[in-house]
Parts: C-alpha cells; structure tokens; sequence
C-alpha cells in the first residue's frame, strides 16, 4: 500500500504535453489580484495627471447644459439635439482616460499565462453544476486562500484608509471652513491619496498574489510518476507495439531475402546449420554479393528454395561459417575470401556450362580444403584467440 500511495502522489512536474493540453483547455495561470491593482493604479494616476482639465471640461459642460435658450425650451427636438450633444461632450472628454483604463483591464490578465484563446472555453462544463463538486469547491485549500485573500484585502484596505484619515484628521475638519472652490479642490486632493495609499496596499496583495498563482497553477498540473510512464510510452510508442513492428520488420525483411534466393548462383552450406546465397554479376565491378544467408530453419528453407529452383549447393562449412558471421545482406563478400569464393564459382560456372553443352564433368571442390582465413571461421581456434584478445 505505502508503495502505491507514494506512486500515486503528484511529485513530477508537468511534462510539456500537459501543460500544451491546459493551454488547449484554457487553462493558464492567472491573478485578479494583480489585474485589479493595476486597472485601480491605471485609474487613479490617470485621474491625477488629467483630473484638473476632464473637471474644467465637465464643468463648462454642466454649465452650457443648464444654459438653454427660449427656442430649445419650446422645442423638444431642439433640446434633444441639445442634450445629445452635451452626452458626447462628456463622453469625448472621458474617452482618454476611459481607454487607457481598458486598455490596461484587457493586458493585465496578460502579465501572467500571456495570451490565450481557446474555443475548448466557451463549450459547456456540466460538472460545475454538480451540487457535490460544488460544496467540495467551497471547503477546498483553493477556496481557503481566496477567503484569506479577501479577509487580507478588507483589513489592508481599512487599515490603510483608517491610518489615512488619522493622519489628515485636522485637514478634514478644516474643509467646513474653507471656502467652496478651495474646500472641493482640498478634499479632491484627500480623497486622491487615500485612494493611491489603498491601492498601494492592494499593490502588495498582488505582488504576493502573483507568484503564489505560478506556483499554484505548477502544483496543480504536477504528475505521478505512472502518468509520467504512460505519457512516455504514449511519445515513444508502446513496447509491446514496438516490439510487434520489429518482428513484422523481421518477417518482411526474411521474406524479401527468400525472394532473392532463386537468383543466386549458389548457396554455401555448413552443410546443416549454415547457409548463405552467393550471387555474382559477370560484366559488372564489384565482388560477389550475399543475397541470402541464415541459420537452422532459415537455412533449411534456403537449402529447399535452392533445390526447388536448380541452384547449385556446395558444401564447405569454414567458407559457410566464415561468410555468414563476416558479411551481411547485400554486401560483397569480404576480400580475405575471394580465392575461396572464386573457387566455388569457378565450379558453378563450369557445372552450368556442361549442363548446357557436355563435355567433362567439372571437379567438384573439397569444402573443407577451400582457402578461408583460420581468424574468419567463427569455430576455429584461432578465430575465438583472436576474439579474446580483443
């Protein structure tokens, strides 16, 4: 048990498949925090910078609006053509600071996951209308910490308003003395730091916001280690598949050799437990080919294609063993070998020809005086020396 629960927690980090998929789902690390801090910030340096000239637009605004002459009275196409106006002047007046503001509550969001569009968002999750899922969700640790922020935010910004006014006490009595353009002015001040110092309380809710989503959003996509192995296995394919695709290769590549047995000129044998098909192509450069060689049952079934298909079959275990341990399909034949090799097919080519024409009966060589190289046969002595000392 200790065992399966230790391979059951999450503590592999997300591969980058899965974090791809969250991607694909919509799923990236966001703070609110941090947007909020910055759309609030946005605001109120906004409304420090361009607060005195959107006021005397806003001002002379109100006092045209209030302004209306006998005509636009009586006529009420001429006061709503009035009001409309009034309406855009207000408006054209705020566009400035209202852009910049959306401006920054569309990219803040940005500052953290970056960019993302996912049509895997917009489809419906009826899982989030489980009443269960649901009140698992309200006692979750997610939950816990969004409670928590909320609790820090309320007393930050509190204290932080209440710390404000303290301080600035004998400045607010004052203003219900001070006279009314001074007054307005002297509490639009007040009231524009109080709100930059509750910001910047908020500020560091979001500076400790931020990373805490990273790390969150790392911990939440973690893995086990068996997920780890199956995504593996899923990349680089299943060993048992893998395995399945060799053996067909095998079977392919058996079956093309086969193929190239009745082409060849002769098949050297061991005489039982070797077998290789030798071709060679008269006019062309280039040693003699192996088309053609194995072992045991492959080289039972090389011996009966050569049989079945006339192509001669000599026996000459040394040259056999020697040729099948030194040279591979379709390679020429190794040079140590070429008086053995030319021997046997000086033969064939003799045999072919009394087949054809008559005359004397060619010699048959002695497989076992042929001239192969003690080193190049796997089963002699010398051979297995020269191995050990390598």
């Amino acid at each position: 048990m200790a065992a399966e629960d230790s391979d059951a927690e999450k503590t592999e980090p997300a591969s980058a498949k899965r974090l791809e998929q969250a991607r694909e789902e919509g799923d990236v690390p966001r703070s609110r925090e941090l947007a909020t801090f910055a759309v609030l910030m946005t605001a109120g340096a906004g409304l420090w910078f361009t607060g005195g000239s959107l006021v005397r637009e806003l001002s002379a605004t109100l006092r045209g609006g209030l302004s209306l002459t006998r005509d636009q009275v009586y006529n009420p196409q001429l006061l709503i053509e009035r009001v409309g106006a009034d309406i855009g002047s207000v408006m054209l007046a705020c566009l400035p600071l209202a852009g910049l503001i959306m401006l920054v509550a569309l990219g803040s969001p940005l500052l953290i996951g970056g960019w993302l569009f996912s049509s895997k968002a917009f489809m419906p999750n009826f899982m989030k209308l489980n009443p269960i899922q649901g009140m698992a969700n309200m006692f979750s640790k997610n939950a816990l910490v969004e409670l928590v922020k909320a609790v820090a935010k309320a007393v930050a910004v509190g204290a932080v308003a209440y710390l404000v006014v303290l301080s600035q006490k004998d400045a607010v009595v004052g203003l219900a003395v001070e006279p009314l353009g001074q007054g307005s002015a002297h509490m639009m001040q007040l009231i524009a730091m109080a709100f930059l110092f509750m910001v910047g309380a908020l500020g560091v809710i979001a500076a400790i916001d931020g990373p805490y989503q990273i790390w969150h959003y790392a911990n939440k996509l973690k893995m086990t280690r068996q997920e780890v192995i199956q995504e593996s296995k899923e990349a680089e394919g299943n060993p048992q598949i893998k395995g399945k695709i060799r053996q067909m290769q095998r079977e392919m590549a058996k079956r093309r050799m086969m193929q190239n047995v009745p082409t060849a000129d002769v098949v050297v044998t061991n005489p039982t437990h070797f077998a290789v098909a030798l071709k060679y192509t008269d006019g062309q450069r280039g040693a003699p080919r192996v088309v053609a060689k194995g072992t045991d049952e492959v080289a039972a079934k090389i011996r009966e294609l050569a049989k079945e298909h006339n192509v001669a079959l000599l026996e000459a275990p040394a040259l056999a063993r020697a040729l099948y341990k030194h040279t591979d399909i379709d390679e020429e034949i190794p040079e140590a070998l070429f008086s053995a090799v030319a021997e046997v097919l000086a033969y064939v080519f003799q045999l072919r020809k009394y087949k054809k024409e008559g005359g004397q009966y060619p010699d048959r060589p002695n497989g076992n005086r042929l001239p192969v190289p003690p080193e190049l046969d796997p089963f002699n002595p010398a051979s297995q020396k020269n191995n050990d000392l390598h």
